[in-house]
């Protein structure tokens, strides 16, 4: 670690899956594991390096069957990590229809398969563990549901979401892992952040289920994108008006930080974005980019801190960037500019032990 960065916590992770989402069916091929995971170990700022990288544990990265049953595939997982120095930390189990799964709203068949998949992510997340490349994260899933097809019973869904994530919560405590709903504007029951707080209150297990942010997707919530009744500020607001932007994010993060265990660094510009098979969402921005409307290492701190303290309970943090260009991607000065604000982020919110 050189000098003037001396904090070695919240672990510094990149998330493989940019390499996938938004990808093929009609856009850009994906991008490998091995050359995410290539790209990820290369950069370095200050002499600072990524400690790990966070996992899609689908389809072309992984085959999460074949992991699922053979613990050589596992190890061999676990050895890509090991050879470029890197840990392993949440992996996000493929509960959506087309990765096998179903939505957790939906009739009892498709309920079933979204609660199968989460048992496939929870026994490699729990394999990996034990394996000793995933020291913390935490088994990431959404509702797999369309935004759309909620709102035609918006109680009723909820209730069905709630009942579905109770039984994942089972399966996880079987496997001695925490859940993270991913709070999106695209996926039903989590794309407001009311709707958010009420389903986590529902399911009502903090011990197992928590809220996983990403700076750029919450971002929209305040926007109240596909929600317009739970809005914050106007979709027309102006970005000049510094002061009603801050309290409107002190709300917003007041009210999901106490539900928070995973955590995603991100910028956004206040659009919406999507390609490929995955839905509009929250764009995300390069972390340079000067349209972005967060300022990356201080909104942060709206995250990670409790008290005006580093709040420890969130182990490491991971850099979401999906649906950029794969000749973006490429360049190794990306990952290095990307690299440099998680940087920013630990020096100015995180601690060493």
């Amino acid at each position: 670690m050189s000098t003037g960065h001396t904090n070695t916590y919240p672990k510094l992770h990149n998330a493989a899956w940019p390499g996938v989402v938004g990808k093929g069916d009609g856009g850009e091929p994906p991008i490998g594991l091995d050359t995410m995971l290539d790209l990820t170990a290369a950069a370095e700022v200050d002499g600072v390096k990524f400690d790990g990288f966070d996992l899609f544990l689908y389809l072309p990265h992984i085959d999460i069957d074949s992991t699922v049953q053979s613990d050589a595939a596992t190890e061999e997982l676990a050895e890509k990590a090991r050879a470029r120095d890197l840990e392993i930390g949440t992996v996000v189990a493929p509960i959506w229809p087309p990765t096998g799964g179903g939505a957790a709203m939906g009739p009892p068949e498709e309920r079933r398969r979204f609660l199968e998949q989460v048992k496939k992510g929870c026994r490699v997340a729990e394999k990996l563990r034990k394996l000793g490349v995933r020291p913390h994260g935490a088994v990431r899933m959404d509702s797999a549901s369309g935004v759309e097809a909620w709102y035609e019973d918006p109680e009723g869904n909820q209730k069905r979401i709630a009942e579905t994530f109770r039984e994942a919560c089972l399966i996880a405590e079987d496997h001695g892992e925490r859940l993270a709903a991913e709070g999106e504007i695209c996926w039903g029951g989590l794309h407001s952040w009311k709707r958010m707080i009420q389903l986590l209150e529902m399911v009502d297990r903090p011990q197992t289920l928590g809220f996983q942010a990403d700076m750029a997707h919450t971002l929209l919530y305040i926007l109240g994108y596909n929600a317009p009744e739970d809005a914050i500020l106007p979709q027309d607001f102006d970005w000049s008006d510094s002061d009603r932007f801050e309290a409107a994010y002190l709300e917003l993060t007041g009210a999901l930080r106490p539900w928070t265990i995973d955590f995603h660094v991100a910028q956004n510009d206040a659009t919406v974005h999507g390609s490929g098979s995955h839905d509009k969402t929250g764009r995300h921005c390069l972390a340079t980019d000067p349209n972005g409307k967060l300022d990356i290492a201080r909104h942060a701190g709206y995250w990670l801190r409790e008290g005006g303290q580093p709040s420890r309970k969130i182990k490491h943090i991971c850099w979401d960037g999906c649906m950029f260009p794969n000749d973006v991607m490429m360049q190794p000065e990306t990952w290095n500019d990307i690299l440099r604000a998680m940087i920013a982020v630990r020096d100015a919110h995180g601690w060493s032990e």
